[in-house]
């Protein structure tokens, strides 16, 4: 039996066939709302651009009112070549003048994003580069220690390491959509004494990070406290001395606190616009906060443990953030995920998530616990350099 290579597999595309073009196409009219009113044509390969076109045909009058652009290799929608959902409603209303559509684009429309559940593993400064501009509604991340662990020893000095964490936090800028924020998890880093002839030095790692935000253009929020409890921290060794000899000078606190920085990306438009300016009202009223929440920024959460991994933080913490900061079904990114528990979060609370770990080990344990999260839907979880997830052939 012959076999032929066609163009999509010889150039190693994500989306291959006319099937697959379809089911992203699918995803981004369900996300606007509009699959019960618009059927596909027949789409095609354009391999000049590296992208599929996917017509838009309405399902009443069966005429072609627009299409919609995927990147072939990323399986991505190309949204400024893709023909907007206003347009699409005004043309299945039968409306020929977009003046006011074309008005509300300069005024600042609240866009919803078509970006699907994601993971990518390699470096997330190269990775942040291949999401669309403005396609992200939150980012929470814990960045890695600097010189905290063996692992976390690939800067070779501070000012490499804060070089690092400024190129991801500008890159995030271009993805992060209007308004929207980003959180961090992050706390003094002790760097230990090389010999008994030399003190240890501890860096104020999260006034540092402040100092970055502000230059990469976003606004300072909020400072919140992460209290863990009495005598979570006394594995580092701080304060023994002291506790010993009660001598004056050499008292040092044992630390049970982390920083959770909050800052927005800066735009002119108030918070309100955010609420205000979302398209469906429904979703806003159904992310609305119920019971009880945390009245003062300091939140007391218990430290979580995995052997996967030497520092995750834990799940209700993400989901604090989570609640507070996005809506249901906003996309959230976390670019260090470690195991995925910004993930996890994210789809318990009916939020998409962007998942970049450089750690192959830790991109092969996101796969497996996304299947868990996401049962067979996890098959349609958009993959970068890692393989698509095989849902159907899991037990659940």
């Amino acid at each position: 039996m012959l076999t032929t290579t066609t163009v999509a597999h010889k150039r190693k595309y994500n989306v291959l066939d006319v099937k697959s073009a379809k089911k992203v196409a699918a995803f981004w009219l369900q996300r606007a709302k509009l699959e019960n009113a618009i059927d596909f044509g027949l789409p095609e390969v354009d391999d000049r651009y590296h992208i599929w076109r996917v017509p838009l045909v309405g399902k009443a009058a069966h005429e072609r009112i627009g299409e919609v652009v995927i990147d072939a290799y990323t399986s991505l929608i190309i949204e400024d070549k893709s023909t907007s959902p206003e347009i699409l409603e005004s043309r299945l209303l039968g409306r020929n003048d977009h003046s006011k559509t074309k008005a509300k684009k300069q005024n600042g429309t609240y866009v919803l994003s078509s970006l699907r559940n994601t993971i990518g593993q390699g470096d997330s400064e190269e990775l942040l580069q291949e999401l669309p501009a403005g396609s992200v509604n939150l980012v929470f991340t814990s960045p890695p220690y600097y010189n905290a662990r063996p692992e976390y020893t690939d800067y070779v000095t501070y000012e490499e390491y804060l070089l690092k964490i400024r190129k991801v936090i500008q890159n995030a800028h271009r993805v992060l959509a209007e308004g929207c924020f980003f959180v961090m998890n992050v706390s003094p880093v002790l760097v230990r004494r090389a010999s008994r002839s030399e003190a240890s030095r501890r860096i104020a790692v999260p006034f540092d990070m402040h100092r970055l935000f502000v230059e990469e253009g976003y606004d300072f929020i909020d400072d919140i406290i992460w209290e863990k409890p009495e005598g979570a921290g006394w594995a580092t060794g701080r304060g023994r001395r002291f506790a010993a000899d009660r001598n004056p000078l050499q008292y040092k606190p044992v630390p049970v606190t982390e920083y959770i920085l909050v800052y927005r990306k800066h735009t002119d438009k108030l918070i309100d616009w955010n609420i205000r300016a979302h398209p469906d009202k429904e979703t806003v009223k159904a992310s609305k906060i119920s019971g009880d929440y945390e009245r003062t920024n300091i939140w007391r959460i218990t430290p979580s443990h995995d052997p996967r991994h030497p520092a995750i933080f834990p799940v209700e913490l993400a989901e604090k953030v989570i609640t507070y900061y996005s809506f249901k079904g906003d996309v959230v990114l976390d670019p260090f995920a470690g195991i995925g528990t910004v993930g996890k979060a994210a789809v318990k609370l009916g939020r998409r998530f962007v998942l970049l770990e450089q750690n192959p080990k830790y991109v092969s344990i996101i796969r497996e616990e996304a299947t868990i999260w996401l049962g067979k839907d996890a098959k349609q979880i958009h993959t970068i350099n890692c393989a698509p997830i095989d849902a159907d052939n899991m037990l659940f």
